[in-house]
């Protein structure tokens, strides 16, 4: 998918237990799962906290978003992956499904 790694590189080679997508953040407290990989157009370091709050394997930031340097500092620190993609959200979570990753658990 053309995914570059921005941060917590010790962690990319983990392993995820299924997906989500969603740019409300209250949304994903309260629907993904630990494990998952979350799909946003966020950038800003709230992501962060809400990934480490649910346990979420990484993030994949659309559309080539650059997130925020303290995104980036804040991810390290709590040893979250975030990916970025030039791809809209529809072309990486179908992406996703074909390579056997999906939201029903």
């Amino acid at each position: 998918m053309g995914m570059k790694p921005l941060s917590a590189f010790s962690r990319l080679s983990g392993e995820c237990s299924g997906g989500y997508v969603s740019d409300l953040l209250s949304d994903v407290m309260a629907n993904a799962k630990a494990g998952d990989l979350w799909v946003t157009l966020q950038t800003h370091q709230n992501i962060v906290a809400v990934a480490s709050l649910k346990e979420i394997a990484g993030i994949i930031i659309i559309g080539g978003r650059e997130p925020e340097k303290t995104t980036l500092a804040k991810a390290d620190e709590e040893n979250i992956p975030i990916l970025l993609t030039n791809l809209p959200a529809f072309e990486v979570v179908g992406r996703l499904y074909q390579m056997g990753i999906s939201g029903g658990r």
